[in-house]
């Protein structure tokens, strides 16, 4: 029997809809809620093989949601989804995020913010602006160093593959305490003061779930290097936020690198911060660009399309969410 088309519930230009077609491959027709009368939505939905959304809160009218109950894949274009309400869905849903997507951007722009710090980029800038040529200011490297990497999915591995290059060991942590990527350690989150500890530079490139909300706090900071370097291209809402601003101020070699913020306009609608992280000179800031843009949205696109058709095609789809990371 046909799975039934891929319904996409967000406008495409004609260059993205030519990657849709491609990626598909003829697996299934494709159907644009754009294009559809307002009386054709329906039974586009209640047919569908699979869909692909970017907000469904937004995208699918009220009730609409429930026409899917029978759709092989609810696949989302970005890679987290905390911030889409996905509890009300339909329970037997298959729901799949776009994880690792855009895994190597990604990395790249963690070993930019550790580089940024470790080399004080930042802070020799604004000297060199006041006038002052400190030529032999201390800086340090990585080489030698223990890069330590919470959530070992598809960016903590792309990240510890370029931290290798630099001479670091890589420390990691993910679900099962175990990967395919060489490690120098591994475990499971019970082992988080660890890696914690042994951190030269620790990534953090969870997934926001109700396991790792505020999974960070105050004695978790406590338990680093003074002269740590933090660098957080996940949620900003698994590091507490006070306790971080505490740690960078009362403790000047420790250094953070934040793409990801606590109140975020994509997520939040603004851009807020609890406390003047800006004041301090050990922060770098970025504003959550870490998956880059461009021709990477291509690539992204085509991941998440590639995850329709294992569906449609019968195949198990990869990245399913489970209930710990259905946060609305």
């Amino acid at each position: 029997m046909s799975a039934g088309p891929l319904v996409v519930t967000y406008p495409l230009s004609e260059r993205s809809r030519a990657i849709v077609r491609e990626e598909l491959g003829g697996t299934a027709e494709v159907l644009y809620l754009a294009d559809l009368a307002p009386e054709e939505r329906a039974d586009a939905l209640r047919r569908a093989g699979a869909v692909l959304a970017n907000d469904t809160s937004t995208e699918l009218q009220p009730g609409e949601s429930a026409l899917l109950r029978n759709a092989r894949l609810l696949q989302f274009s970005a890679a987290g989804i905390d911030w889409v309400p996905t509890r009300d869905l339909p329970p037997e849903l298959p729901v799949a995020g776009n994880k690792g997507a855009s895994a190597e951007p990604m990395a790249e722009h963690v070993v930019a913010l550790a580089l940024a710090a470790a080399k004080r980029l930042l802070i020799e800038h604004a000297n060199l602006q006041r006038g002052e040529f400190n030529q032999r200011s201390p800086n340090r490297m990585l080489r030698g160093g223990v890069c330590s990497i919470l959530g070992f999915g598809a960016v903590g591995v792309a990240t510890a593959r370029l931290m290798r290059a630099f001479g670091m060991n890589i420390h990691a942590i993910n679900r099962r305490g175990a990967s395919d990527e060489p490690t120098e350690w591994i475990g499971t989150t019970d082992k988080l003061d660890e890696l914690l500890s042994a951190a030269d530079v620790l990534v953090i490139s969870a997934a926001l779930t109700t396991a790792t909300e505020g999974l960070i706090g105050a004695r978790e900071l406590s338990l680093m290097k003074e002269d740590a370097i933090l660098v957080n291209v996940a949620r900003g809402e698994i590091v507490d936020e006070a306790a971080l601003y505490e740690r960078l101020k009362a403790f000047p070699r420790f250094f953070a690198g934040i793409d990801a913020w606590w109140v975020e306009p994509v997520r939040h609608r603004r851009f807020a911060l609890g406390y003047p992280f800006f004041d301090l000179p050990n922060v770098i800031g970025s504003p959550h660009n870490s998956a880059g843009g461009g021709v990477w949205r291509e690539v992204s696109l085509r991941r998440a399309v590639a995850n329709c058709r294992r569906a449609l095609s019968g195949e198990t789809p990869l990245n399913l969410i489970g209930p710990d990371e259905r946060m609305l």
